[in-house]
């Protein structure tokens, strides 16, 4: 006998703001109709193994969609373990009341495992009506002898309830949803068949969409690792990823607590475009018993491993009414910590094994990866994977890490100097290095403008602070004898070192207030000059923080001179002869300006060359005039 149910008031409202505002991609209906088609394919098979008795015992567990253009009409069959009458009123008569929300707590209370149930959210099943003007559940259990019962709905404001005599499933439910005029493109079977990939490719039981099967790839992560072939983890990352290259490393993950989840990541061969149009796009697949809730979840994973591919696959974790907004972000941070966790120690056990494939991974992804140095939880594990080429290797592909930096490092060495620099050649003609290899002491060399970021916030690691060159008093390196010896200049007499002071007093009047002070430099051994800062902060972090507060004035340094090289000896003869010449002033700031273009400042070089042509024109006339040619 046909019967019509109202719903309430307060259900019809909840039923209108979930078919138009809950569900932002009308999509998402087959996702959740195939999800609890796949709850009672699981319900099915639990009963069994418990032994218990059903109908049509022979029929395969399966999911069939099919097609009808001119009925306007898609249906969704299931052998799963079907619904009685009144299950059927109770279970789609109620808003936010779910079958398998109670399935759950029944087995939860007897202490038995539930296995893989899916919907438990209670309107998954509304969310049909995004797309249809009517919905017809045909459906018979597959316990005891009852007759199959037809649902029918437009969703509005009623149901009625029909005993179904043709047509009837021998066991399970069919779902025939009349599509609405506005949703035709549902029709196709092209565009169920990219949704089901996109969020059911990895169901448990198979889906045919008219008459092929859609789900082939199986949900590695579930599988025991030692059961997976390389071939199979490889077939897996093209499937994810598209990318037909082997993936650099996997990692497979499985957590029983704090929290219970899988995850199956990979580290690809390319590097990501941390600057590109795809700066915000990374994260791993979150999926809840292998359905597909958000794609590239930024919030499992720390940016700076944001070249991880991959997925994650919770069993319990708690989303919100339409699945598409997550409850319980604590839980997702928790998943978070595992995994970064979980990475570092592997990424830690392959830099000890194979010291190449790890310098391969830093190659590749080093640009991202030294961006987690805000980690605070996991900083020294962060340090210890870090990598830089220094001055203690023949070429620019040597790295070193921080750790084999300090068993190199001197008895007395309580620092780890760097210097930063565009490239190895330029760290090298740096004249801050010059006392650092005059001592023997090895200095990093940093060549991404955010390693300096780096070395600034972690300070230091275990008793080793991070010291920037560049800010390093010399007289503080004065417990470090000579490794290398000078070549020390004829010394000074007394009144040529008196007329030394007076060039010194001449250089502070012609450079004026472009420089805080002149002074003997105890750094420098090969460099005529050198700018030195009186504040701590090395040039390129100056330079930086006057870019961001948009300060394009030049900040004054100390000039230092070296006594000792030929330039301002050849001054010093000069300056004795006359101390008016104007070639004096000439040499001063072309001095000071070559050190300005050495710390970035200098804004015009016109007036450099310039100089240095007159300069040269000059010097070249009296290699003439001497040589007589």
């Amino acid at each position: 006998m046909s019967q019509t149910f109202e719903f309430k008031t307060e259900v019809r409202k909840l039923l209108h703001i979930i078919t138009h505002s809950l569900y932002t991609n009308r999509e998402i209906f087959l996702r959740e109709l195939v999800s609890n088609a796949s709850d009672a394919l699981d319900k099915l098979r639990f009963a069994q193994a418990k032994g218990e008795a059903v109908n049509a015992p022979e029929l395969e567990l399966g999911i069939d969609i099919s097609i009808d253009k001119e009925a306007k009409t898609i249906t969704i069959r299931d052998t799963g373990i079907g619904m009685t009458r009144e299950e059927l009123v109770d279970n789609l008569g109620t808003i936010a009341r779910s079958g398998s929300e109670r399935f759950l707590k029944e087995l939860s209370e007897k202490q038995e495992d539930p296995g893989n149930i899916i919907g438990r959210f209670g309107v998954g099943f509304y969310s049909v009506f995004m797309i249809a003007d009517k919905v017809e559940v045909t459906t018979r259990s597959a316990r005891g002898d009852e007759a199959a019962t037809t649902w029918v709905s437009d969703g509005l404001g009623s149901f009625e309830v029909i005993p179904c005599e043709e047509g009837a499933p021998e066991r399970g439910t069919v779902i025939t949803i009349h599509v609405k005029d506005e949703a035709d493109e549902f029709l196709e079977k092209f565009r169920l068949q990219s949704i089901l990939k996109k969020h059911s490719s990895f169901i448990p039981f198979p889906i045919q969409l008219e008459g092929e099967r859609v789900n082939t790839t199986p949900a590695l992560w579930r599988e025991p690792k030692s059961s997976i072939t390389k071939e199979q983890y490889k077939e897996f990352y093209t499937h994810l990823t598209f990318d037909e290259a082997e993936p650099m490393d996997t990692l497979h993950i499985s957590v029983d607590a704090p929290v219970q989840f899988n995850c199956l990541a990979f580290i690809p061969n390319m590097a990501r475009d941390v600057f590109g149009f795809d700066r915000e796009r990374y994260g791993l697949d979150l999926y809840v018993r292998r359905v597909l809730i958000q794609h590239e979840n930024k919030d499992l994973i720390p940016e700076y491993l944001s070249f991880l591919k991959g997925v994650v696959d919770t069993e319990d974790l708690p989303l919100n009414i339409s699945r598409e907004t997550l409850q319980e972000n604590a839980l997702i941070r928790k998943i978070q910590q595992t995994i970064t966790k979980q990475v570092l120690n592997h990424l830690e056990k392959l830099a000890k094994s194979d010291a190449d494939a790890y310098n391969r991974f830093w190659n590749t992804h080093g640009k991202v990866f030294r961006i987690g140095y805000h980690d605070y939880a996991n900083r020294e594990k962060f340090t210890q994977l870090l990598r830089f080429n220094s001055s203690h290797h023949e070429d620019k592909d040597g790295l070193t890490s921080v750790e084999a930096y300090i068993e190199r490092a001197k008895p007395e060495q309580k620092a780890v100097y760097y210097i930063t620099a565009p490239s190895r050649e330029a760290a090298k003609l740096n004249p801050h290095l010059e006392i650092f290899t005059r001592k023997g002491l090895e200095v990093l060399f940093l060549f991404e403008p955010v390693d300096e970021f780096v070395m600034d916030n972690l300070h230091k690691y275990k008793e080793f602070e991070f010291v920037a060159a560049e800010t390093v008093k010399a007289e503080t390196l004065d417990a470090f004898p000579d490794m290398e010896q000078e070549k020390k200049a004829e010394e000074l007499s007394e009144g040529d070192t008196k007329t030394f002071d007076d060039l010194i007093e001449t250089m502070k009047t012609i450079l004026g207030d472009k420089v805080t002070d002149v002074r003997i430099s105890r750094r420098l051994s090969g460099s005529p000059a050198v700018l030195a800062s009186t504040d701590g902060a090395t040039s390129s972090m100056e330079r930086l923080m006057r870019i961001m507060n948009k300060d394009e004035s030049i900040p004054k340094k100390v000039l230092e001179i070296n006594r000792d090289h030929a330039i301002l000896r050849n001054l010093l003869r000069i300056f004795k002869a006359d101390s008016k010449d104007p070639i004096i002033e000439e040499t001063v700031v072309q001095l000071f300006e070559s050190s300005l273009l050495l710390e970035g400042y200098l804004k015009d070089p016109h007036a450099l060359v310039g100089r240095i042509n007159n300069l040269l024109e000059k010097a070249s006339g009296w290699y003439t005039e001497v040589k007589k040619l």
